[in-house]
């Protein structure tokens, strides 16, 4: 049972935003700070990547354990009530992220998914993207 009512619930879930979330400036801060540029949101590559890398033909993408279905991770776990619309609409998110780097990869793109829980380890994560960009 949800602890909060309707109202509440929707009012909190309207603050969930997609782009500039913390975890997406955490690496967009760590990214510069390693003198890589980029552009943000790209709308004309499937799946508006977070950062993109246009000269050197990669993107990646911030996502968020939860919203993502990151496998494995402690963050993904399902809601306790309403599974009728949360299982389907959190899998759609998954194909969703499938597709687009599916066809990203058509394109002749190369991308990168830096999941939420990554964060903890700054070191490890600075080798991985300074290895995915070098």
């Amino acid at each position: 049972m949800d602890t909060l009512l309707t109202n509440e619930r929707s009012e909190r879930m309207s603050r969930v935003r997609g782009k500039d979330t913390k975890p997406e400036m955490v690496v967009r801060r760590l990214v510069h700070s390693l003198g890589y540029r980029y552009r943000l949101h790209d709308r004309s590559l499937p799946g508006n990547p977070d950062l993109v890398f246009g000269k050197r033909r990669k993107v990646i993408f911030v996502h968020g354990c939860y919203w993502h279905r990151h496998e494995g991770c402690p963050l993904c776990r399902l809601p306790k009530s309403r599974l009728d619309f949360w299982q389907p609409k959190l899998e759609g998110n998954k194909q969703r992220d499938e597709e687009n780097q599916a066809r990203l990869r058509e394109l002749g793109w190369d991308f990168r998914i830096t999941w939420e829980c990554e964060l903890t380890n700054r070191d490890e994560l600075t080798h991985r993207l300074r290895s995915f960009l070098g």
